[in-house]
């Protein structure tokens, strides 16, 4: 509740502020400005469409391979959660109107028929456990706060509120710690304010750096982001060695796939966006490309950044190799929501015009004058400071581990063979308990979320800590491999975490069990990107 009024004070100021010194309206006409929306969203489906075969092929790499489009792959993003997840947000909208509370979001989210992974399906779990936004998307409740959920889910705003980046910032604010917190919500707030800038503006690096202004100069996404602008200045021809550098840098800064090669954050994936639209240079098809070849989540990333180049050039303006497909499927129902392309495109519009007027602006029938914002940025917010994974230990190795009571093996196939393999360790018997041994400053024991998953204390060096609660069936899906329960943040040494079986669940679990899977360990120590400089720094 501090955050939210110290950025309402944030705002409220600069507006008095500008209302003073700068009282800058913007004139578009109302076909104009569908057209723009419609450019954001056509960019937004052809750019996840066309990235969509890449996705997580090419982790810590760029992507070598062939790049191949054919107008109806576009069709394919009728299916996509970077399309889906944010128009449940809008239905939400529709539903309780332009200033619904974070709770009916959340609820109207959480309750879809869509699964969800990462910080999402976190926010989603939390909300069924009675954990409302923003503690949902906090990172005592969500240890995937920095990742990329809500700066996929974050176009919409961008799309409904044209040259007024503290207006998409209030609704982010609010929307972003449903599942994220830091520079997790940063990444969705800068999304949306390159879009807001993008109405009114045509040079990239222009949009870029006042999109800069609507997060905190000193977090770790806004560093980021600086380093690819500083990169591309240095060396504007060569897009792949300055992500030699990035990587260099950036490369290893996620939380949640911490100690692999696999990257979900939401600033290294931002990067990847700046990247694209910097050596892009305003070409549709080539921002597109280096935004894929970049790697990671790289259906995500050139979604982001070809609608950008959609809302500055319009619908009208994408080359028709791109958008010729989108005519037969325009009015094709967008899965789990009430949408179509034409629908959502018209929605969008219709909340424009009113968060236009509610800001000062002037509507009619044939144009809007918008009173142009000054971008704010929030106050900081950090998820991990100084938290470096230091390792990972299954429940079948080390001497960390200790057993009591009835702990039985899960099975399963090895991918891709008859090959039976050990899971996880399980068991259902009330008083049954585990000890993990660790040195270091933090820890998350990971498992499964099941149809009979029930509860467990847990208890970190002989103080109980939280009870969890593993039942998990939604979308007529069990999770595998989840962050059942973590702490940071201790102080450096000797630890245990002793988690002991209840015979507690929720009326609609099948039964009590807890499945457990490993352990990840954490240090307090200084991150890599806080050593490595740049080659032209040096």
């Amino acid at each position: 509740m501090k955050r939210q009024i110290i950025f309402l004070f944030l705002m409220i100021f600069s507006s008095v502020l500008m209302s003073c010194s700068r009282q800058d309206m913007r004139t578009i006409g109302i076909e104009e400005l569908r057209d723009k929306i419609a450019g954001g969203w056509a960019g937004k489906m052809i750019g996840v469409a066309y990235g969509s075969p890449t996705e997580f092929r090419a982790r810590g790499e760029t992507y070598e391979e062939e790049l191949r489009w054919e107008p109806d792959f576009i069709a394919g993003s009728l299916r996509q959660d970077d399309i889906y997840v944010q128009l449940s947000f809008m239905m939400t909208m529709d539903k309780y109107g332009i200033d619904a509370p974070a709770e009916k979001f959340a609820e109207s989210f959480a309750t879809a028929g869509y699964r969800l992974w990462h910080a999402n399906v976190q926010g989603r779990k939390n909300f069924f456990d009675g954990i409302m936004p923003p503690e949902s998307g906090s990172p005592e409740y969500n240890l995937h706060a920095d990742d990329i959920d809500f700066q996929i889910e974050a176009d919409y705003i961008g799309f409904m509120c044209p040259g007024m980046p503290q207006t998409a910032n209030s609704i982010a604010d609010k929307v972003g710690h449903i599942m994220n917190y830091g520079d997790g919500v940063y990444g969705g707030m800068f999304v949306a304010a390159l879009y807001t800038e993008a109405f009114f503006e045509e040079d990239i690096q222009k949009i870029i750096n006042r999109t800069l202004l609507a997060i905190p100069s000193e977090s770790d996404y806004a560093k980021c982001i600086r380093d690819v602008i500083a990169l591309y200045a240095a060396n504007p021809t060569d897009w792949r060695a300055s992500w030699d550098e990035l990587e260099k840098k950036w490369g290893d800064v996620d939380i949640c796939g911490a100690l692999e090669a696999f990257n979900i954050d939401a600033k290294l994936n931002g990067a990847y966006i700046v990247m694209g639209l910097l050596y892009g240079e305003g070409d549709f098809e080539k921002t597109m490309e280096v935004s894929i070849r970049c790697g990671q989540d790289s259906d995500c990333n050139p979604s982001n950044a070809a609608a950008v180049i959609g809302v500055m050039k319009g619908l009208s303006g994408i080359p028709d190799k791109w958008k010729s497909g989108l005519e037969s499927i325009a009015d094709s129902k967008i899965i789990f929501t009430d949408y179509s392309f034409n629908s959502a495109v018209e929605n969008t519009l219709k909340y424009a015009k009113q968060l236009i007027q509610k800001n000062d602006g002037i509507v009619t029938d044939e144009e809007v004058k918008v009173r142009i914002q000054e971008p704010v940025a929030p106050p900081l917010e950090v998820a991990f400071p100084n938290v470096v994974p230091d390792y990972k230990v299954s429940v079948f190795e080390g001497e960390e581990w200790s057993w009591k009571g009835d702990w039985k093996v899960l099975e399963g196939k090895q991918r891709g063979t008859d090959k039976a393999v050990a899971l996880a360790k399980y068991s259902n018997e009330p008083g049954a308990e585990v000890s993990f041994t660790f040195n270091g400053t933090g820890v998350v024991i990971r498992g499964d979320w099941k149809k009979d998953g029930g509860k467990a204390d847990v208890y970190i060096d002989g103080k109980l800590h939280r009870t969890i609660d593993t039942y998990y069936f939604w979308a007529d899906e069990e999770k595998r491999n989840m962050f059942l329960w973590h702490i940071l943040n201790l102080e450096p040494g000797n630890h245990t975490v002793r988690l002991i079986v209840t015979d507690q669940k929720k009326p609609e679990a099948t039964g009590a069990g807890i499945y457990l899977r490993g352990a990840t360990v954490f240090k307090t120590g200084v991150k890599k990107n806080e050593i490595v400089k740049l080659s032209f720094e040096k």
